[in-house]
């Protein structure tokens, strides 16, 4: 029989995961399809939590059942079918995740590849690869063991010199007096517990900070004494600071500050690595340099014994600097990468991969990117598809749009009005129709007509921090500004950390999210739940606690989670409707009280528009109505924060920072994940609070904002290095009319 032709497409028949409704469409393969939608129309559900999942879980029936269990477990999603699947590749936008020795160079493989060039062509000759790693013992720094930093401990903080033993001297609480701890020091016999420790001798100090472990016999114990720094570091930071508890974190976290390895200066390396160089630079001077300025190098060696390792370098760098990365250096710790940087790095390093016929699924890969950069992303993704694969994206901005082979557009609104494909087809045939993602991609929205009259200003002189370059700016109170400039300009370092500084008590909404569980829910996380089971516990004299799904009132036999959670051992979780509570989370008796004709599940099965309706109490109303101020109105209180998308999470942050007036906000990109009519309704937001007598100051790239902004401070003129500097400042209109990138691109966008 002749073989039977691939499929051309991806089959979703009857999909129901989370809001959809019924889905089915094909997705054709080999192809770059761009799903749209508002936040919370299905878009993440249909491609990640259906499409993605379904393919991990596929490949992980591949394994043994031993295998298996050592697998994150991957439940089968609700639809009636999935076809034609090939192995998916989600590149999210989560957080590199790793130690302090997991660096952008290690993720990309680029620092292998650099020990492998200094191994071949360094001199003095270093005896084996191994040894140019700074994971390894042969070529860590044998002080920091490759981290490049050491822990030193603020005396000052852990101890008041001006205090006795008696008095407390010892700033920790487990060494206060009527502590273990404390008795310790106090019978030790070493010291006048009555004398401030400032007037310890030399002897003495030295001793109490560093005294070696000695047994002492007391008239009533045996004890071993231990000198207060080495008992700290050893009862404190012999873990991984993240294992500690959140209440031992915070005292480390105030007494512990981290520096530069003195003995390798920070690079991690030994000192026979650090003595193995190349025209001068050893392989630490290379991870150090922001990649532009690798690639100058490495374009500057000629030995053609390397040569095919110093291409392979070249290749990956030069991709890195072509997506807008090109300020990064290979020595830049991982976790300290935004999501958007994670993503694009992640990006990269699939473009080396000679696999091909698979699917790669995007998150919003231009988040975090000025508009002059979605050009290169842009490029990268069509040459993942060129290579034969099959490219998901999910994405608000009309630039990646642009590019799709397919494009599938969900809606029509949000949440329970969301869920159905509203649109499939061309990219100009999405512009031409009327579905709320068309309608706004043929609007542009003009520049402000009048901007608003400063009120004051807020200063800024001689910023340096990062790449910052003596900057000195103001930015106009009473105002919304908007900070520009292409990723790695200077915008998170001026605003965040410059100008945060001299504002301590301004309001920071940055772009971390909201972490939930089956227990964590809308109304938990706002707070409102608190307020709604004293207005119960008001209205029927009895307790609050009783209205808690997670204390007196629980359902017991699902523990108030609604679900009952069934583990079969290597097979999918199975979750089912608790029947003892139909999912309400509650018990009978605590069903059975009211407010106002409702019972405490009829109220979190309540939208926040219709609880805002509802609710005569002020605290609960004004959380509510902040809430459908951002466009979240639609979001039930009782909704599970692990169901919410990312922008969703993060407009229900923005409702829970912005709910006063005459403050000073400091906003990180907050249109990440909004369409573009929810960038309206944020515009407007900011609006009111302007007009309210707040100062805005937003971090963003959406030219939408940009345009509605009374001042605009444009960073650049590049990246890293060749950032630091303010390119610009005034109004929109006049940096429409500027040289700027910035400017061309916001002049580029009204043009349409």
């Amino acid at each position: 029989m002749p073989t039977p032709p691939p499929s051309t497409a991806i089959r979703v028949r009857g999909a129901r995961e989370n809001n959809l409704k019924d889905v089915s469409l094909d997705i054709p393969k080999r192809q770059i399809t761009v799903f749209t939608g508002v936040s919370g129309s299905g878009k993440s559900s249909l491609v990640f939590g259906t499409i993605a999942a379904e393919s991990q879980r596929l490949l992980n029936e591949t394994h043994s059942s031993f295998v298996q269990g050592f697998l994150p477990n991957v439940p089968q999603p609700d639809a009636d079918a999935l076809e034609h699947l090939s192995a998916a590749i989600v590149v999210g936008q989560e957080r590199m995740g790793g130690n302090s020795r997991s660096t952008v160079g290690t993720a990309t493989d680029l620092q292998t590849m650099l020990r492998l060039l200094f191994g071949r062509l360094g001199e003095p000759a270093v005896s084996h690869p191994a040894q140019l790693s700074f994971t390894s013992p042969e070529g860590m720094c044998p002080r920091c063991e490759g981290a490049g930093r050491v822990d030193d401990i603020d005396l000052d903080e852990l101890v008041d010199w001006d205090l006795s033993l008696n008095q407390g001297a010892i700033r920790l609480a487990d060494y206060q007096p009527g502590k273990w701890f404390h008795s310790i020091f106090v019978e030790s016999g070493f010291f006048d517990n009555d004398k401030p420790l400032r007037d310890y001798s030399e002897a003495e100090r030295e001793r109490f900070l560093r005294g070696e472990t000695t047994k002492v016999k007391t008239a009533t114990m045996n004890l071993t004494y231990e000198g207060l720094v080495d008992k700290f570091r050893r009862t404190h930071l012999a873990k991984d600071r993240e294992a500690l508890q959140p209440h031992v974190r915070r005292v480390v976290d105030r007494v512990v500050t981290s520096q530069p390895c003195p003995d390798c200066g920070g690079s991690r390396f030994s000192g026979a690595v650090l003595a193995c160089r190349i025209a001068g630079r050893n392989i630490a001077d290379c991870a150090a340099m922001q990649v532009s300025d690798l690639i100058a190098f490495l374009e500057g060696l000629d030995a053609p014994t390397v040569a095919p390792v110093v291409e392979a370098l070249l290749d990956r760098l030069r991709a890195l600097e072509h997506i807008g990365l090109g300020y990064l250096s290979l020595d830049r710790s991982s976790p300290s990468l935004s999501g958007g940087e994670a993503q694009r790095v992640k990006m990269v390093r699939h473009l080396g991969s000679s696999l091909t016929d698979l699917t790669y699924v995007f998150d919003e890969p231009s988040v975090g990117l000025h508009p002059h950069d979605v050009g290169p992303l842009n490029d990268l993704l069509q040459r993942l598809r060129d290579k034969g694969n099959t490219v998901l994206v999910v994405e608000h901005k009309p630039q990646v749009m642009a590019i799709a082979d397919h494009v599938v557009d969900m809606g029509p609104g949000a949440g329970a009005a969301g869920g159905e494909v509203v649109f499939e087809g061309s990219y100009d045939g999405l512009r031409a129709s009327g579905t709320r993602t068309g309608r706004h991609l043929a609007a542009r929205p003009p520049l402000r007509a009048a901007t608003r009259t400063p009120t004051g200003a807020l200063q800024v002189r001689g910023a340096s921090l990062h790449n910052l370059r003596d900057v000195t700016v103001a930015f106009p109170t009473g105002a919304l500004t908007v900070v520009t400039g292409v990723a790695g300009s200077g915008k998170s370092s001026l605003v965040f950390g410059a100008l945060a500084r001299q504002v301590p008590d301004a309001q920071v909404v940055d772009q971390g999210v909201a972490r939930g569980s089956r227990r964590s829910m809308t109304a938990t996380y706002t707070g409102v739940m608190d307020e709604v089971r004293k207005a119960f516990a008001k209205a029927n004299g009895v307790k609050p606690a009783l209205f808690s799904a997670n204390s007196e009132g629980a359902c017991p036999s699902c523990n108030g989670l609604g679900v009952i959670v069934t583990d079969l051992a290597f097979l999918d979780q199975i979750v089912t409707t608790c029947e003892s509570c139909e999912g309400s989370r509650y018990v009978d008796d605590v069903l059975a009280l009211h407010l106002r004709g409702r019972s405490i599940a009829d109220v979190l099965a309540l939208s926040a528009a219709e609880a805002a309706e509802f609710f005569t109490e002020k605290p609960i109303r004004a959380t509510l109505t902040a809430m459908v101020d951002v466009g979240l109105g639609y979001l039930s209180l009782g909704q599970t924060l692990n169901t919410l998308s990312g922008g969703e999470r993060q407009r229900l942050r923005l409702a829970m920072e912005l709910g006063t007036t005459g403050q000073v906000y400091l906003l990180d990109e907050p249109t990440t994940g909004l369409h573009l009519s929810d960038v309206e309704v944020l515009v407007g937001l900011l609006d009111r609070l302007v007009d309210g007598g707040s100062t805005v100051v937003v971090v963003e790239h959406h030219l939408d904002v940009v345009s509605q902004a009374d001042w605009v401070v444009d960073m650049g003129p590049g990246a890293g290095s060749a950032g630091g500097t303010v390119v610009f400042e005034g109004t929109p209109a006049d940096l429409a009319a500027s040289s700027t990138t910035t400017g061309e691109a916001l002049r580029a966008h009204l043009a349409g």
